[in-house]
């Protein structure tokens, strides 16, 4: 969602050098942006401040000599990084307490209810000044896709090259009330083997997700590749790039199926989608739009999850139909 704010810097200022720090299993994501120079990777120490390695990473941008620095993580410590460098302009959302880290501050979501706007507009807002009129042009966010490593990919997991990849996405590290049920994708796996006989069905996610993924294919009943735990980002990512359909949840997948302009069904449940959709042409949602949603919590608040049990396998069938039936829009990437 942050790559419209990079081609909104790359028509501004064409002539600028974009970099960017990412933890390790963002920077193959970052790698694929149009725009971006380089990628300098970011130990992820999540829920804690280590100083240490902050002082050694910002020793390191230091030294590249930077003008400008954008923050969008909302915390302290993302914030910490830009002014231990030195970096002249350091701009971000209001956030986590950070008024002497920042000196180019946003209004933060408590501001103007950012949950009601694109996420995308939110953070292309960060390329003009305050006060500047909300942004609501961003373009839709788009990845490069790689021939060389979509082959490697292809090769090393043995998928055949000719025969329809459908690719699954049951998880969503946010929590259950984000996570269409395993039963229903494994009810949607039988759909797709029965509708396309030759295609091959994977399973996507991390090792945390392999659960997931082992429960929908014995559920299914069907031949499915249970790749959850198995793949690098960047692997994941050429799986993805070339898919013929993908269905996921609202994640981070989701996303890249949307950037790499796939045919592809999200289903949201506790999450809103006019706030983070996939911004595709041929992305298709499904959404109940309940009187009790969004409630942005990682666990049904009522119990129940009626919002993703409701979602009905064969309608995400047919919304994956349909979305096949989108033609691509003009070739937008380069070979990497």
């Amino acid at each position: 969602m942050s790559q419209p704010l990079v081609a909104r810097l790359v028509r501004d200022e064409p002539d600028g050098i974009i970099d960017v720090a990412a933890p390790p299993h963002i920077a193959p994501v970052m790698r694929a942006m149009p725009g971006i120079a380089d990628v300098i990777e970011a130990p992820n120490t999540h829920g804690r401040l280590d100083l240490r390695m902050r002082w050694r990473l910002a020793r390191r941008i230091r030294a590249r000599g930077y003008d400008r620095c954008i923050v969008l993580p909302n915390s302290l410590k993302s914030a910490l990084v830009p002014w231990l460098a030195g970096i002249p302009l350091r701009v971000g959302h209001r956030g986590e307490a950070r008024r002497l880290l920042l000196n180019r501050i946003h209004p933060d979501a408590r501001d103007h209810d950012a949950r009601s706007r694109p996420m995308v507009d939110f953070y292309a807002e960060l390329a003009a000044p305050p006060g500047a009129p909300p942004t609501s042009d961003a373009p839709d966010p788009v990845l490069a896709r790689s021939p060389q490593t979509e082959r490697l990919a292809r090769e090393r997991f043995g998928i055949d090259a000719d025969t329809p990849l459908f690719v699954l996405c049951p998880g969503a590290e946010y929590g259950p009330a984000k996570r269409w049920p395993t039963r229903h994708f494994g009810s949607l796996a039988a759909r797709i083997a029965a509708r396309w006989p030759d295609a091959t069905i994977i399973v996507l996610g991390s090792a945390k997700e392999r659960a997931l993924a082992t429960e929908l294919i014995t559920l299914g009943g069907v031949a499915v590749r249970n790749l959850a735990g198995e793949t690098t980002v960047s692997e994941a990512l050429a799986l993805v790039s070339q898919a013929d359909g993908v269905v996921s949840n609202d994640s981070g997948m989701m996303h890249v199926a949307a950037a790499y302009r796939r045919p592809q069904v999200a289903v949201f449940g506790s999450s809103d989608p006019r706030h983070t959709p996939p911004r595709s042409p041929r992305a298709r949602i499904e959404w109940l739009g309940m009187n009790c949603s969004p409630c942005f919590a990682r666990t049904c608040p009522l119990g129940h999850t009626d919002c993703l049990n409701g979602i009905a396998p064969a309608k995400v069938l047919a919304a994956l139909q349909e979305a096949l039936s989108t033609p691509p829009p003009a070739p937008h990437a380069k070979d990497g």
